[in-house]
């Protein structure tokens, strides 16, 4: 027998991000947040991944400021931000003192629900993140990238859940950020963790394989607990399936959402104009709506494949995908079969056209590359081919520790380095994960207030201080 199912809507956070390259300003979001208040979601997605860089290269926005006022506006929905383990939002593995205090001041400023993965899935990259949510009373929600490869296989999935359970996780994503999940196996791995795994079970899946409905049903029939939708202004294609249409699908079912689609189709209105806008200003691309079949055939995210097209296309390549694309899973196997997600994705996907476009294997190797063999990401799921480590590190020595072991506390450092700039506790974060782009938006940001103190001064008639 069914039970309610609960719906995480990313129209904030993920749906932009993987549509409109997270260009969505917090202005566009205000007039909604009310009404997205109101509608019952189990969690809005709203924060984290790409959108706190989205926020100070691109908006001049604070991502403070944003995550304060969404909160304000929606002080009875949970706020959800998606942290990538030892990672945070940057593109490094940080300090142990820098994830404990980012963790703190999320929750202090507005996080509830705290989703957290690693790209390898190694659980000593999440730990800290897990014990410092669990300390600061936040929700913690633990994902597993997921991945097909001769080692992930269901029971895979299953022991690593477990694990995570123990390790103190409140609910367990399944993150399948590749839309690479077919319904029946969403079935079958959904069926074979609730066997085991206590806490809820939250699903996460795209629609560029068209395939993203029918995996959420089947999940459902399975028992899952939540799963992640869009509004239908930015649903669909490389972001989440259709909100309204999962409402409306359950409705009068055991698994009914109990949400009102007369309200969901009010808030759709305001963002269809947001929609249009980012499309207006070429933000959304046609090609980012329409269903790609190659990340079935050839398991590589949709994101992954038109990087490719892209390497291929600047080195005046393009005839040489097909040798890509049969070399991309050989360098997956070698490389000890990687989850292809940010930044994994992105390094087997450079190397195989390397190796492709330099006329042997491996004669020429990103720093990248060198440092996913070198264990500076983690523990990788499979051994290694040593051979090709060999070859591309030479006698480098292979960290098999948690990588962080390795990193002295970096909290007092940086808050020295910028104590001229910092308005707030958050500044040092801000820092510490964008630190050119955070010291341009302090720099912005304190010639606004110059400007509009100067500005006040004159309409008082005030002479300047000298």
């Amino acid at each position: 027998m069914g039970k309610k199912v609960f719906i995480t809507d990313t129209i904030l956070r993920d749906a932009h991000q993987s549509q409109a390259a997270t260009r969505m300003t917090t202005a566009e979001m205000v007039p909604a947040l009310e009404m997205l208040n109101k509608a019952g979601y189990w969690s809005l997605e709203m924060w984290g991944g790409a959108t706190f860089d989205s926020c100070l290269r691109f908006l001049n926005e604070d991502p403070w400021e944003r995550l304060r006022i969404i909160k304000k506006h929606c002080p009875d929905t949970k706020m959800q931000m998606l942290l990538r383990g030892q990672n945070i939002l940057g593109y490094r593995h940080y300090s142990d003192d820098v994830v404990d205090e980012f963790v703190k001041k999320a929750i202090e400023n507005g996080i509830d629900v705290i989703r957290i993965f690693d790209a390898l899935n190694d659980v000593r990259n999440m730990k800290k993140a897990i014990d410092a949510t669990n300390k600061y009373k936040g929700w913690c929600e633990v994902a597993i990238s997921y991945t097909k490869s001769p080692v992930h296989t269901d029971e895979y999935f299953v022991k690593l859940a477990q694990e995570l359970e123990k390790m103190g996780a409140h609910s367990i994503c399944i993150k399948d950020m590749a839309n690479l999940l077919l319904p029946y196996e969403a079935y079958d791995l959904v069926s074979a963790m609730k066997k085991v795994v206590k806490v809820p079970i939250h699903l996460h899946t795209h629609n560029k394989s068209g395939t993203g409905d029918m995996t959420y049903l089947k999940a459902i029939e399975a028992g899952v607990d939540i799963i992640d939708t869009a509004l239908s202004p930015l649903a669909n294609g490389t972001a989440q399936p259709t909100t309204e249409s999962m409402v409306a699908t359950l409705k009068g079912t055991p698994y009914d959402t109990g949400m009102d689609l007369v309200l969901l189709n009010e808030i759709a209105k305001h963002f269809k104009k947001v929609a249009k806008r980012l499309k207006d200003d070429g933000f959304i691309k046609d090609d980012s709506l329409s269903v790609d079949i190659n990340t079935l055939i050839y398991q590589i995210p949709g994101g992954m494949y038109s990087n490719l097209l892209d390497q291929l296309d600047k080195a005046n390549a393009l005839d040489k995908l097909q040798d890509v694309l049969n070399e991309v899973p050989k360098v997956r196997k070698e490389f000890g079969y990687p989850p292809l997600v940010t930044p994994t994705s992105q390094i087997v996907g450079t190397q195989a056209v390397l190796n492709i476009l330099a006329g042997e294997r491996y004669k020429m190797v990103t720093n990248e590359s060198k440092a996913l063999l070198r264990g500076e990401y983690g523990q990788l799921p499979a051994p290694v081919d040593e051979k090709i480590r060999k070859k591309c590190i030479g006698d480098a020595k292979v960290i098999t520790g948690r990588p962080a072991d390795e990193l002295a506390p970096e909290m007092d450092k940086l808050r020295e380095e910028i104590k001229e700039y910092i308005e707030q506790d958050e500044d040092v974060l801000s820092y510490a994960l964008f630190p050119q782009v955070a010291l341009k938006f302090f720099e912005q940001r304190k010639a606004q207030k110059y400007k509009i103190d100067s500005e006040l001064l004159d309409k008082e008639n005030l002479v300047h201080p000298v």
